[in-house]
């Protein structure tokens, strides 16, 4: 068996009443939605012709919500629905990340993500779906996709169909009859600030650039607002992680690197211990329900990088631990080889959010084949910008710091204005340029202080070199984090 809808456009009037069922059924928060009718608007007056999209969650058969979610609050059914355990969630967010549709949503009554879950409680007892059963036109088909005597099965088979976002091989299990192909092509209509009956919403603020190619007499004209879930801490979380990884890979050469007496000694593991506590404070203050966090622990996925990203940062915590105690008590030929054990841990701290980013599937951007050895060079960057003010020789150091400040620019022009697979990886790239850090813009803001700024004071002032580059490179990970999230996915 397995669930899926079937949305007749043919017959569809763009009522609302599968919203409104569906908001008094399952109990869903104003501004939220669990399906929502998005409308467009295509051609110039008079001669005009409005088109509907009943739009909500695909209940994937390969869903990327229940693999990268860290505590299996997600699940893929017997019966092919993907249902939500809300007492379970943590509010990491990361299934919103994951959801190439933009079908979850946080509640933030409760701190948990909640979707459509077919109505579970209804099936179970054999009554249809509330979005079902209210259709006035019976546009919505609700049936066992498996069945080739269900009238969905049969409507599939006799007419063609299409669903969402195919390149994404999620397997998505909500199939469209009659919807006007572009409304299934996110970003392809323009977004004016005015919709027919509201402003948009104000979760996404920046303007359409400039440089991405719309179809000039298709509008969106109603449609809901998808905030951005993942802001500074994320950000913050990238640079904290670099710093602490850094110290880590360059520990073993502190000798070669300049540091002397009791710097060398103990100051690459106190930093990398004490960065990693900042990174995971920040990850537990992130949660909609940080004092849930535990449930890592407790019933962990092992699937989700999140929990594998844990793993790695607390081995990563014991290893540096190993070695700073092995240093105070005077075991330096012990300490020493537990730095270079702490080298390829640092690798693995630095680069596992690569892998994390990649079960993102609704992020394109955040996509890059190239992310592991971009996220490894900023290591290597912060770890010789806070090592720059304390070395006594610093002509090797410096180069610890030009090469990679170099090797972040090249990656991050490439982000912004190479070539991108998907038309969602294309849209964050041109947003890339466009985000603002206060009065600058972020990239360009990266590239001043991270690059140009570090470049100078390198070998003049240390400590500004260690203040720009790291503000830079935050710079850059804002804009990073932000862009990836605002190409619309519906």
């Amino acid at each position: 068996m397995k669930y899926g809808f079937l949305i007749d456009h043919d017959r569809c009037i763009g009522c609302h009443a599968c919203t409104v069922a569906c908001k008094a059924e399952n109990n869903v928060p104003v501004g939220d939605f669990r399906t929502w009718v998005q409308y467009q608007e295509q051609g110039t007056f008079p001669a005009v012709k409005r088109h509907f999209a009943v739009l909500r969650c695909n209940h994937c058969d390969n869903a990327p919500c229940v693999r990268i979610c860290p505590v299996n609050a997600l699940e893929k059914r017997a019966d092919g629905i993907v249902d939500v355990d809300r007492d379970a969630c943590i509010g990491c967010r990361a299934c919103m990340q994951a959801c190439p549709y933009d079908a979850i949503y946080l509640n933030d009554d409760t701190g948990s993500i909640e979707k459509c879950h077919y109505c579970a409680h209804r099936v179970e007892n054999g009554i249809e779906p509330a979005c079902v059963v209210v259709c006035p036109e019976k546009a919505i088909i609700a049936g066992d996709l498996n069945d080739p005597r269900a009238k969905i099965a049969r409507m599939i088979a006799e007419n063609d169909t299409l669903v969402r976002r195919p390149e994404q091989n999620t397997g998505p299990n909500v199939h469209y009859k009659g919807v006007e192909p572009t409304m299934l092509e996110p970003g392809s209509a323009t977004r004016p600030d005015m919709y027919i009956w509201s402003d948009r919403p104000p979760e996404k603020p920046e303007a359409w650039p400039i440089s991405l190619p719309v179809i000039e007499d298709a509008r969106t004209v109603l449609d809901v607002g998808h905030r951005v879930e993942w802001n500074w801490p994320v950000a913050m979380y990238l640079v904290t992680k670099s710093i602490a990884a850094g110290a880590a890979i360059l520990a073993p050469f502190a000798g070669v690197l300049g540091l002397r007496g009791a710097v060398q000694n103990f100051a690459p593991e106190i930093i990398a211990l004490v960065f990693t506590l900042i990174t995971l404070g920040l990850l537990v203050e992130d949660l909609s329900r940080p004092s849930k966090f535990f449930r890592l622990l407790t019933r962990p996925n092992w699937r989700s990088w999140l929990v594998r990203g844990g793993v790695i940062l607390g081995g990563f915590v014991a290893i540096e631990s190993v070695a700073l105690i092995l240093r105070f008590v005077q075991m330096d030929a012990l300490a020493d080889m537990a730095r270079w054990v702490g080298l390829p841990m640092g690798v693995m701290a630095a680069g596992y959010t690569a892998f994390l980013f990649k079960q993102c599937e609704g992020r394109d951007l955040w996509q890059s084949e190239g992310l592991f050895s971009h996220l490894l060079i900023q290591a290597v960057l912060c770890g010789a910008l806070v090592f720059l003010p304390f070395s006594e020789h610093r002509s090797t150091l410096e180069w610890f710091v030009i090469i990679p400040a170099i090797l972040h620019f090249m990656f991050a022009l490439h982000n912004h204005l190479g070539e991108h697979e998907t038309s969602n990886a294309l849209q964050a790239a041109a947003f890339l340029g466009t985000i603002r850090l206060g009065p600058m813009r972020a990239l360009r803001g990266s590239v001043l202080m991270g690059v140009t700024l570090v470049l100078i004071l390198v070998f003049f002032v240390p400590i500004g070199a260690m203040v720009a580059g790291l503000a830079g490179l935050y710079a850059y990970e804002w804009a990073f984090v932000r862009a990836g999230q605002l190409p619309p996915l519906s």
